[in-house]
């Protein structure tokens, strides 16, 4: 029942990719070229909306990291009553559509643009909100996996500050759920398409649907290498804590004949 399972799921998602790496290599008759994907660099906006929403991405991914794990590792430690009330305002954004947010938005946007200029990098404010609700759940299964409050109390007892505990103590043990919020919020903001379009920005999937009314072997092409890059993400987030495991569980093994000597 698992092969059953595993091949279900595999087919699913591999034959829509081998599908579009095969319309995107497909040539006259039933020959083969690669002229769509070395056609990308020709296309200048697609290679500066590119790099907008690489630069969208890393913008997002400070902005949530500093918004998100101080105040949930004081709410957790300190405020626990509040845990829920901060899960609501978290997970709001999810029940609110794309229009009501550009519509809502659009006059703090004008704002935006006065002081900022008219950047697409504004953007990075909104999709902040946008991605509390995964990178929110993601952090948040880190820090219940792991007894942050006694860590930081032992840390405060010895005479750790605040911020040391914070950065020392606390997120080198949610590691892999803090690379886990990074690259769900790298995902929704490389594939965010309404509110960028309606916002009059361009971005990789707004430039995307406008070069694919040109040469649609092109944005597939382009689409199969963001979908790569983002497996790549997901590859190394699961070796780097696969590697974290294992290094907690040599640990483990070397520090239990040492407590057993002093029993």
């Amino acid at each position: 029942m698992r092969w059953i399972v595993l091949t279900v799921v595999g087919a699913y998602l591999l034959v829509p990719l081998l599908s579009m790496l095969d319309f995107s290599t497909r040539g006259a008759g039933s020959s083969r070229t690669v002229e769509a994907w070395t056609a990308i660099a020709s296309y200048t906006e697609l290679v500066s909306a590119i790099a907008v929403t690489l630069e969208l991405a890393v913008i997002t991914v400070a902005g949530m990291l500093c918004l998100l794990v101080p105040t949930m590792v004081w709410v957790h430690l300190r405020l626990p009553a509040v845990r829920r009330v901060m899960e609501f305002f978290c997970l709001l954004p999810l029940t609110i559509p794309a229009i009501v947010l550009v519509v809502g938005l659009a006059p703090v946007f004008s704002w935006l643009a006065y002081f900022f200029g008219d950047t697409p990098l504004v953007l990075a404010f909104v999709f902040v909100v946008l991605v509390m609700p995964f990178a929110y759940r993601a952090i948040d299964a880190g820090l219940r996996a792991v007894d942050i409050g006694t860590l930081s109390e032992a840390a405060l007892g010895l005479g750790a500050s605040w911020w040391g505990t914070l950065f020392r103590i606390v997120i080198p043990s949610i590691r892999g759920a803090l690379l886990s919020a990074a690259v769900l919020s790298i995902a929704l903001v490389m594939g965010e398409y309404t509110i960028a379009s309606l916002l009059n920005y361009n971005t990789l999937q707004v430039v995307l649907y406008q070069v694919g009314l040109r040469n649609a072997a092109v944005s597939v092409a382009v689409s199969l290498a963001a979908l790569i890059f983002g497996f790549i993400l997901l590859f190394i987030v699961s070796s780097a804590g696969s590697r974290r495991s294992g290094a907690a569980a040599r640990e483990e093994s070397t520090l239990a004949p040492l407590e057993g000597g002093l029993q």
